[in-house]
């Protein structure tokens, strides 16, 4: 019958689940086998090694300390001396001591009833040659000697008791041999029971692997053929695979994609032909986006010469105007002729500002490092002239380097630090702290002055372009310096915020981050 027949009703849950439980139901026996042999052998084992051979460490202890007792209470009725009774009465404490643990050791072993009969007559024997020799011999002044009559009898009293020794031997050394031989039978049990499980859990795994190529691997690997067949374009092939149910319903699906394959490789036909008239829509806008661009430039071309002409002549001939007949007009002429210098001096700054607003991220020459150091003082060196008029104190920490636009950056600081002179308190000097720290994968920056500061509802509108929070005839400006500082931070992939924690009074705090230089550790940078 081929693979797969009569399987088709059949899920493979079904056919794994019975598998499965008979599987285990295997295993469970042999490990359980296993398992009950091992703890036998560990029983054999504990009772051989923690029991019968301690207890024969102990009869060899029993023995000897007959023996002490003798030679120790013979010294002492020849020599006298209190060493020798001390010796005497450390033996018979050891006789003790070696019996009791004889029997705790041995309690529970099988066998061990004669043994505890052969121990209590080997102490009696013991007791009755102390009695009747040794503790009387203890008791007297000692160094007197022994009567030959009584050392006799002494003798014969102790070979007694030695002699009770060698049954008691013998009946230790049986259980032993008997321990022994358990614990060998034990090990043949345990170690044929593993190669039973081992056995079992093989023969699982081979009926395991059998089964699963029956039910899952023959069918698939027929189904795999079939759907090939359909990839390489024959979407005739028909995908009728036998086998367990879920690979039928797997068959099914596959044979319901391959309409569907149909289909939308129809629908991607026309996709394609939309995406195509897309693409040549995106390119005409990618050209005319190329053409405003040079039209911007070009703008910026005629703002930075040809607008800024006319201001120069206009502010040049009224300055000439106002030298040549300023004694022949009258207040309101001379007003309205500072007005009009004033003016065309104010639109050159903001012809300026706004070319150098534009210019951010269009006519960039970046670099891998600029040396921050430097671009704050050159910064400081073009604002020479307002530090040197204010008296202001700017402190600048060791700064790191980054990459970016060196004009750009200078410009970056040279406003905020521009703006922290300008808006300034009159009662004193400006003080203006610059600092730096590390922040994982860039660098936090802040600029703080001592200045008249900034309410923090202002926060978001001072980087928008042409906004003034002061009257112009309070504080000069255009308005583009923030908004210049804010797109030069995000063109180099920045970001630059007020900082509103600070206390009314306390002046004013920017701060804003850069990116650091990838695989490099910088060792500039302190947070003053």
């Amino acid at each position: 019958m081929p693979a797969g027949h009569g399987m088709g009703r059949v899920r493979l849950v079904q056919i794994y689940r019975i598998g499965a439980f008979v599987l285990g139901v295997l295993l469970l026996a042999a490990f359980t086998q296993a398992g009950l042999a091992l703890y036998g052998n560990n029983q054999a084992r504990d009772v051989l090694v923690h029991q019968v051979d301690p207890a024969t460490l102990e009869q060899f202890r029993l023995s000897t300390a007959v023996t002490n007792q003798d030679t120790a209470i013979r010294d002492y009725a020849q020599d006298g001396g209190s060493g020798n009774v001390a010796e005497y009465r450390a033996a018979v404490r050891q006789e003790a001591d070696s019996a009791a643990r004889m029997r705790r050791l041995l309690a529970g072993v099988p066998g061990h009833a004669n043994v505890d009969r052969l121990i209590t007559k080997a102490t009696a024997d013991s007791r009755t040659w102390r009695a009747e020799f040794a503790d009387r011999v203890a008791a007297g002044p000692g160094g007197q000697g022994i009567e030959p009559d009584e050392s006799r009898q002494a003798r014969t009293l102790l070979n007694r008791a030695r002699g009770d020794m060698t049954p008691l031997q013998a009946g230790i050394t049986r259980l032993h041999d008997r321990a022994a031989a358990k614990l060998e039978s034990r090990a043949d049990i345990a170690l044929w029971s593993a190669v039973a499980a081992l056995v079992v859990v093989v023969a699982a795994a081979l009926l395991l692997v059998l089964l699963f190529r029956r039910t899952v691997l023959t069918p698939m690997s027929a189904l795999t053929g079939r759907v090939r067949a359909v990839s390489q374009g024959d979407f005739g092939h028909r995908l009728d695979v036998p086998g367990p149910a879920e690979i039928n319903e797997l068959a099914a699906i596959i044979d319901a994609m391959r309409g569907r394959i149909i289909d939308e490789w129809r629908a991607s036909e026309e996709k394609t032909r939309r995406l195509d008239a897309q693409t040549a829509e995106l390119n005409e806008q990618t050209e005319e986006l190329r053409r405003s661009n040079a039209e911007l430039e070009q703008f910026a071309y005629v703002a930075s010469h040809d607008l800024q002409e006319p201001l120069r002549k206009v502010a040049s001939f009224c300055q000439m105007i106002e030298r040549r007949y300023g004694d022949q007009l009258d207040d309101r002429g001379q007003q309205y002729i500072a007005f009009a210098v004033d003016g065309a001096k104010r639109m050159q700054a903001l012809i300026n500002d706004l070319l150098s607003f534009s210019r951010v991220g269009r006519l960039s020459r970046p670099e891998e490092a600029v040396d921050l150091g430097d671009a704050v003082r050159q910064a400081l060196d073009n604002l020479a002239a307002l530090r040197e008029e204010t008296g202001a104190e700017v402190g600048v920490p060791d700064l790191p380097a980054v990459p970016g636009d060196r004009t750009q950056l200078v410009q970056l600081f040279q406003n905020l630090i521009g703006n922290a002179i300008k808006f300034r308190r009159p009662d004193e000097p400006p003080r203006v702290t610059i600092g730096a720290r590390r922040a994982g994968d860039e660098w936090e920056f802040r600029c703080a002055d001592n200045g008249i500061g900034i309410e923090p509802r202002y926060a978001d509108r001072i980087f928008l372009i042409f906004q003034r929070l002061h009257p112009r005839d309070e504080y000069t400006g255009t308005g583009i310096g923030l908004a210049l500082c804010k797109k030069i931070v995000e063109f180099h992939g920045g970001r630059i915020w007020l900082d509103g924690d600070v206390a009314d009074g306390a002046g004013t705090t920017f701060h804003w981050t850069l990116p650091a230089r990838p695989s490099t550790t910088d060792s500039g940078g302190t947070d003053d």
